[in-house]
């Protein structure tokens, strides 16, 4: 589970900010919030998450995705408090084809189904088509990950097929879903109903 100190003195750099929830980068410091995360359970399931991590690869990571400029990688916040609740990332970014893959994590049952993920999908989802200037992003989502399809769904997401058997977890096979949204789908749910 991702928990933050809030005690910290020292302001926290906010890239993207919505009413509820803010987007932060993740620092070296935060390889501890980071490393936990990746065993706990029930993300572990939900992500498909079937390798362990040591702390100093974890470190790595982290130094690693300052330097990459294919994807960026922000940790979700609450505004209330600072606490990090997940984290979600734009990846594989191809400037040819203007599009990226989109991934999201809320780490404790407790934040989940409330509308943070929701909120931090439409930050993230402006920031590529906004500022990057990205045509496509697609995600993939597990078949037995119900809760996150409707969240999907209703961030505008759409279906575009589905790789059979694409998981072995837990001592069988599972579908991952392929979804996608386009630019201009994102400009008319949100940009042109922002404007009106």
């Amino acid at each position: 589970m991702l928990i933050q100190n809030s005690s910290s003195t020292t302001p926290v750099a906010r890239l993207l900010e919505g009413s509820r929830v803010y987007l932060r980068p993740i620092n070296v410091e935060d390889t501890e919030l980071y490393y936990n995360t990746l065993f706990h359970q029930e993300v572990r399931r939900l992500t498909g998450t079937q390798r362990s991590f040591t702390k100093e690869q974890i470190a790595r990571y982290i130094e690693g995705k300052g330097q990459d400029s294919s994807g960026l990688l922000l940790l979700i916040a609450l505004q209330e408090d600072d606490r990090v609740i997940g984290d979600i990332a734009l990846q594989d970014m191809d400037s040819l084809n203007r599009s990226a893959n989109i991934r999201i994590a809320i780490n404790e049952q407790g934040n989940q189904g409330k509308g943070y993920g929701t909120e931090a999908l439409v930050l993230m989802l402006d920031y590529g088509f906004g500022i990057c200037n990205l045509h496509r992003i697609e995600l993939n989502v597990f078949d037995f990950n119900e809760k996150a399809t409707r969240c999907y769904e209703k961030v505008g997401f759409k279906r575009e097929g589905v790789q059979r058997d694409a998981l072995f977890y837990n001592h069988q096979y599972h579908d991952s879903i392929l979804m996608s949204m386009l630019q201009h789908e994102y400009r008319d749910r949100y940009v042109k109903q922002a404007e009106s």
